[in-house]
């Protein structure tokens, strides 16, 4: 972003006073004393830190002044005590280009417009494991101004055997919700927090996910740059997209006092997730226009990204010669920014957190895929199933009958009637296919479904696909099979995708191009297996933007000649939709020495579990925890919309609890998930230690974010709305174990409950 401040020594300075900086005065008369008052106009989003190791930690602010538009000057002073009177002197390194004010104790530092007037100073040198203090100073027309008081703390050194504490938070949406759960996470001690995804979402009234009030909104000043959506009900609402509309985002969230203070009181470990660029996004492509127009945008993406560079307190990676603190615009996205990076905490801890969504392919099953269009064929199967005829033999009543070429002999008036119903129904009269691509298989049933709609409004009927001539066709899977009921919609492609179907389906497609389900990307899975494998600390931390385990339902339908039970995927959006990987993964993770903890966010829901391979009683497995969202919907809330949408769903799961029928002991759908929670808000604190790694999950209901419960006044309020779940897993073993009223319980995936007395 901007030149980097390295300081290369730490040196510990007493005074009686707080050393006024040389910023607090012209550049003309001599540095002296003058009074100094915090003002919250001039630094209206505080202070923040991150990305601390043992030797260095990065300081924020942005500095605003209504009267200068230009580069402002203003000064950084360290401490080791709140009143700052141990300071710390700073000492730039020799390619910096900032001078040195007449006191070592203070950094003069520049505000450069271009940059929003954000700062960002790392600060190298210090003390391994050691709290500092830091403030900013800007100097007015009418005297000296001070940013909020900020503490940071530094890693402990590599050989340290300390225990770490620290907590997990996603997804803080500002629209209609406060952050109440922030004010509850201030009043604990920590060492950091880790923020999963989620510190803005891109929209400012989506329906799907927020509920604007008229406290808690957003209004972008370019609304020219920005993208307009018109809902067919409800409130029109935009979408970032320019950079001015990104800013805007961070400065809003920014401005709230609960997650101000979060950032004063501790260094934040930060990767973005989807809503930081657009929901449910693969690199630089949205997902909003469900295929019905291209979405692929990679200024909409690099602005998005220097944004999030500019206002987040983070490190960065591409620079290891230190020369340069840029985010660079000029170069070509992906290559503009990389964020997938590690710390070592100690002995114990080693946190490896990755970027999941930069690199990775589209989803399998496209938005706008023509529901009939067969995608795996009899020889298809035949070959996938090779020398597992039991299994192909049950997968026969999720699969359709199929023509094997609609050109093809005898089966022109079906091809005439799909192209005459194309345009009244509004789908690709290609019917998925390339223009000139051959042979066009479709499913019989969903041709019969468009000529019987068709006849509807038609005096020329056009006889149905009788039984007879069905009897001559082969089974394949079509799209439709797969979940698809639209032609451009998110269901049955991101959402509430037929398991029993996608799996051979993800395997035959993944098998012809091993591209569409890349997750990592080959540089960054590399680096993760190689810094996993070769880390010593006792606890290998993941921070996984989205969940591990398995998420999947259980719905019987009434069918002949007996009910069917369908598997389905409650999202692709995630790892569910990349099952080959998340299993390689598993396995590389399941060998590493030493224990792996994944910890998630994304979902909306608090989860517990134990990942395995394919989901099976395989032993390649790991320990996952998953923490819900700080203020965004919860997934019960999500979920309860997508379900009311979907023609064959909102009957079979409106009345049943999301946490029912993922943990089900009956159905064992999920044997591995043992514990799920997707109607509360909040965050989980981790403590680690070389013998456990125990996560307090503190939740909070999500009709209590209505109004603020900031003051001290509400303490005993906000108290009395958080419930703590307590989960743990023990070095040696990846197993999960359960808090239950001070007796400790094993999770058995076998039976898919808690084992007594454990």
């Amino acid at each position: 972003m901007m030149r980097r401040r390295d300081f290369l020594r730490a040196t510990l300075v007493t005074a009686g006073s707080v050393v006024v900086p040389a910023a607090c005065t012209d550049d003309v008369k001599p540095a002296g004393a003058c009074a100094v008052h915090e003002d919250d106009a001039f630094f209206p989003q505080s202070v923040a830190s991150g990305d601390p190791r043992h030797d260095s930690v990065v300081l924020w602010t942005r500095l605003v002044d209504g009267e200068q538009q230009a580069d402002l000057n203003l000064a950084l002073v360290v401490a080791l005590d709140e009143a700052f009177t141990q300071l710390v002197a700073l000492e730039p390194s020799s390619d910096t280009v900032a001078t040195v004010g007449s006191s070592s104790t203070q950094f003069r530092v520049t505000a450069r417009a271009e940059f929003d007037h954000c700062v960002k100073v790392k600060v190298t040198g210090l003390s391994p494991g050691t709290t500092y203090y830091y403030r900013f100073y800007y100097t007015t027309g009418e005297g000296c101004v001070s940013s909020r008081v900020g503490r940071t703390q530094t890693a402990p050194a590599r050989d340290a055997d300390v225990p770490v504490r620290f907590a997990f938070v996603s997804g803080q949406d500002y629209i209609g919700r406060y952050y109440n759960a922030y004010a509850a996470l201030a009043k604990e001690q920590l060492d950091f927090v880790v923020h999963l995804g989620g510190y803005i979402y891109e929209t400012t009234g989506d329906p799907s996910l927020q509920a604007p009030s008229e406290q808690r909104s957003i209004s972008f000043s370019d609304v020219n740059g920005a993208i307009a959506f018109q809902p067919a009900e409800g409130a029109a609402y935009h979408a970032a997209k320019s950079l001015s509309n990104y800013r805007e985002l961070y400065k809003t969230y920014r401005s709230d006092r609960a997650l101000q203070r979060v950032h004063e009181l501790f260094p934040m470990i930060a990767v973005w997730g989807d809503h930081e660029f657009s929901n449910d996004c693969h690199g630089a492509t949205a997902a909003y226009l469900d295929g019905r127009e291209p979405e692929t945008d990679e200024y909409r993406r690099k602005a998005a990204n220097q944004a999030w560079f500019e206002y987040m307190p983070v490190d960065y990676p591409n620079d290891p010669a230190g020369d340069d603190f840029r985010y660079d615009s000029a170069v070509a996205y992906p290559a503009d920014i990389t964020i997938y990076r590690d710390f070592p905490f100690g002995q114990h801890v080693h946190l490896v957190m990755t970027d999941l969504r930069s690199y990775r392919a589209d989803h399998l099953i496209p938005e706008d895929a023509f529901p009939g269009k067969v995608v795996a064929q009899k020889a298809d199967l035949d070959l996938a199933f090779e020398g597992a005829a039991a299994e192909r033999a049950a997968l026969a009543p999720y699969m359709s009958l199929y023509i094997a070429d609609i050109d093809g002999i005898g089966w022109s008036k079906y091809k005439d009637a799909l192209e005459k119903a194309a345009p009244l129904f509004g789908f690709d009269p290609h019917l998925g296919f390339a223009q000139n691509e051959t042979p066009r298989p479709l499913s019989a049933a969903v041709v019969n479904q468009i000529v019987a709609k068709l006849n509807e409004q038609s005096a020329d009927q056009v006889p149905l696909i009788s039984a007879g001539d069905m009897a001559s066709l082969d089974l394949g899977i079509a799209y439709a099979d797969l979940g698809k009921t639209d032609y451009y919609s998110a269901l049955g492609s991101r959402y509430f995708v037929v398991k029993d179907t996608f799996d051979p389906v993800s395997t035959i497609a993944l098998t012809a191009d091993a591209a569409r389900g890349v997750v990592m990307g080959e540089a960054q899975r590399a680096w993760f297996e190689k810094t996993m494998s070769e880390s010593q600390s006792t606890w290998k931390v993941w921070g996984n933007e989205y969940r591990l385990s398995q998420l999947a339902v259980a719905i019987t339908e009434d069918a002949e000649p007996e009910p069917l039970t369908r598997h389905i995927y409650l999202s692709c959006d995630g790892w569910d939709g990349f099952r080959k990987e998340r299993n390689e993964l598993l396995e590389v993770l399941a060998s590493v020495p030493g224990n792996v903890v994944s910890i998630t966010g994304d979902l909306g829901a608090f989860l517990a579990g134990t990942p395995a391979v394919d989901n099976t009683a395989s032993t390649a497995k790991i320990v996952e925890f998953g923490g819900s969202a700080i203020s965004s919907a919860t997934y019960s809330s999500v979920l309860a919309k997508q379900v009311a949408s979907h023609p064959a769903l909102k009957g079979a799961l409106s009345e049943k609890t999301i946490d029912g029928l993922l943990v089900d002991s009956t159905t064992k759908v999920n044997p591995h998930l043992a514990f799920s929670n997707a109607s509360s808000n909040g965050f989980c604190v981790v403590e680690a230690n070389a013998d456990e790694l125990v996560v307090s999950m503190h939740m909070i209901p999500e009709d209590a974010l209505a109004a603020p419960l900031y003051e001290e006044t509400d303490a005993a309020a906000l108290e009395g709305q958080i419930t703590i779940a307590r989960y743990k897993t023990k070095a040696g073993e990846p197993e999960l174990y359960w808090d239950d009223a001070g007796s400790w319980k094993k999770w058995n995936p076998d039976t898919a409950t808690w084992d007594v007395d454990a």
